[in-house]
């Protein structure tokens, strides 16, 4: 039956399915290491923002979350790019139940920020990359775009982890079809959090130097 006909239940019960299936396969290809550093793998509400060098680095971060922490977190992605096919679109949508943002902001019809708070409010955690776009470059992170920051202003309560994923974009080189098998590591910093009246730049500044404080620990 295709994905698109499919009755809920079914459709729900395939998408378990295809969300074990992807688990297995990305600890059998990478088997992820995760370093809780300064905060622990705890039931509380917490945006992880991360750096982006692979399309698997959000598919590695919900991987290796405990079971209870994976089920209420969802990733942010790009709706340009998961909804090219059914496929993506069933994986995006139905499997990792991702809040799918429009990069094209003449075609949004939902604000961004928005959208992420909606989700913030219904109880669930966020996998966010504030560099907006994977990093092929040489620089260790790309300069990180503004919605950390309006989301943190929208809710300020709520943890933000950093998170260093060392080694993904060796395992899946961009252009590649086949992935190379490598030890991965994620690094979980402590929380931070929007100070009172803090200027834009100098918060992402900071979260992006908390980010970078964890590189040393999975660098290869």
């Amino acid at each position: 039956m295709e994905t698109a006909t499919r009755t809920p239940l079914a459709r729900r019960a395939a998408a378990v399915f295809v969300g074990q299936a992807i688990s297995v396969f990305a600890r059998f290809m990478t088997a992820p290491r995760a370093i809780w550093q300064g905060i622990e793998p705890v039931p509380r509400q917490r945006v992880y923002f991360a750096n982006h060098s692979s399309n698997g680095d959000f598919v590695l971060l919900w991987t290796v979350l405990p079971a209870p922490l994976r089920r209420q977190t969802r990733p942010v992605a790009a709706l340009d790019y998961w909804l090219t096919s059914p496929l993506r679109a069933f994986i995006g949508r139905d499997v990792f139940n991702a809040i799918l943002i429009d990069r094209r902001p003449e075609a949004r019809t939902q604000d961004p920020v928005a959208q992420m708070a909606e989700a913030l409010d219904s109880g669930a955690s966020l996998i966010l990359f504030p560099e907006g776009k994977r990093n092929s470059s040489d620089d260790l992170l790309l300069p990180f775009k503004s919605g950390l920051y309006h989301l943190a202003k929208a809710r300020p309560e709520v943890d933000l982890v950093p998170v260093w994923i060392a080694n993904l974009n060796k395992v899946m080189p961009k252009g590649e079809v086949i992935p190379v098998p490598l030890i991965c590591t994620l690094t979980f910093g402590a929380p931070i959090h929007l100070d009172p009246d803090e200027p834009k730049e100098t918060f992402l500044a900071r979260a992006s130097a908390a980010l970078l404080a964890l590189h040393s620990h999975g660098a290869t």
